[in-house]
């Protein structure tokens, strides 16, 4: 046996030490989380820690059912995500499209445009959006929210899908051209099935940013549209912070974005990797 091949188990139990080290870190605020949800106020302020305790889901009844019910922001939350991501998609195929594969004066200029945006820091904008949706009587309301959520969420789709259709190979789109497809026909039915991997990733991408989102939500929403991440934040006084059921409220609002998750991962990882398997198409 050589001095490499005997070192081999060696290398393979280090870099599976590594791994579970990575992913002990990785999930440990999240296991935490969920074992807090479990735990009475008084467990979870116990030090040492407790790692044995006798599990209760009055958290969980007091965020579904009791006065501290955060139902009304999940819904909040469902309705102003799905409304951003829906206008953000509407929106963002045909810009990414064009920035991608037209020609037009001021190109480059309008790409440099959406990437500045996204360098742009969201707190400096807190203070203009909310003079602009006070003139307009649409403080705390859905359209309010979704239409700022837009502003955000629109550059970073055009941004992320203009690579997926950059690696559309041209001569196809030249081909139905030729055959006399039309513009909006090539679009449809040439285009778009090559690049809906990269639609799934962003839309999901687009939802996630706007179900997760706090600033905005904190500052422009109100008592009638009160996102479920600034519900959460109302666990937390200057008296006391309720940590079990502030934990039981995040495990609630992860359900939704996990099973999201579950079941676009096979088009997310296939919207990930769609860009490493093709190329050559770019002018």
């Amino acid at each position: 046996m050589s001095p490499a091949s005997r070192g081999a188990p060696l290398r393979r139990l280090l870099l599976w030490m590594g791994a579970g080290v990575l992913l002990a870190v990785w999930a440990f605020p999240v296991v935490w989380g969920l074992l807090t949800s479990f735990k009475t106020e008084r467990d979870v302020l116990a030090y040492p820690p407790v790692w044995l305790f006798t599990p209760t889901l009055d958290n969980y009844r007091e965020v579904i059912f009791g006065t501290s019910s955060i139902l009304p922001n999940l819904w909040s939350s469902i309705v102003v995500s799905s409304a951003s991501t829906l206008l953000t998609m509407l929106f963002a195929v045909p810009a990414a499209y064009a920035i991608a594969r037209l020609r037009y004066p001021g190109k480059r200029a309008s790409g440099f445009y959406v990437l500045a945006t996204q360098m742009l820091p969201p707190v400096g904008l807190i203070i203009p959006y909310y003079l602009v949706l006070q003139k307009t009587g649409l403080l705390d309301s859905y359209s309010g929210l979704t239409a700022i959520y837009l502003t955000f969420s629109l550059p970073f789709a055009v941004w992320l899908m203009v690579s997926y259709f950059e690696d559309v190979p041209f001569e196809m789109e030249e081909a139905a051209l030729l055959d006399r497809a039309g513009r909006m026909r090539t679009l449809w039915y040439v285009i778009l099935p090559q690049v809906r991997g990269g639609i799934a990733v962003t839309t999901v991408f687009v939802f996630l940013n706007a179900w997760n989102e706090f600033l905005f939500a904190v500052v422009l929403g109100g008592n009638r549209v009160r996102p479920v991440t600034v519900a959460m934040f109302n666990f937390i006084s200057v008296e006391q912070t309720q940590w079990a059921r502030l934990a039981a409220g995040a495990m609630l609002a992860m359900a939704p974005v996990i099973l999201i998750g579950l079941f676009a991962q096979r088009h997310i990882v296939k919207g990930l990797t769609v860009g490493a398997v093709k190329g050559g198409g770019r002018r």
